[in-house]
């Protein structure tokens, strides 16, 4: 098993800037990735970089404003949001795919963006 602990969610203002974090125990993991889903709406892919840090994808929604990055010494990956927008405000969720393409997910934190 895999589990995953997120962290850092809150509430911000446009422009200002949070850090996620998740925290990754348990079995091995290929990539650790984020999430975030709006009510009624299907989950999608923000980032997510291989456990050795070597490639990143963000998508084109996020892409210059956040970064993902592995933290070696911590066991973990964070999610830098700057320059945040009101439609940014989601349910953020950290995901894993273990070496045998398992999916683990986090239990969520919440983000909120006001204009």
């Amino acid at each position: 098993q895999v589990r995953l602990v997120e962290s850092g969610g809150g509430l911000v203002q446009a422009g200002g800037s949070l850090r996620l974090s998740c925290a990754v125990s348990g079995r091995t993991v290929r990539s650790v990735g984020w999430f975030r889903q709006a009510p009624g709406k299907e989950r999608e892919l923000v980032a997510h970089i291989t456990w050795s840090g070597s490639t990143a994808y963000h998508a084109n929604s996020v892409k210059s404003r956040f970064a993902i990055t592995r933290d070696n010494a911590e066991n973990s990956v964070s999610l830098q949001m700057n320059s945040q927008k009101p439609e940014d405000t989601d349910a953020y969720y950290c995901h894993a795919m273990d070496i045998w393409y398992r999916h683990y997910w986090g239990q969520g934190t919440q983000v909120t963006v006001s204009s």
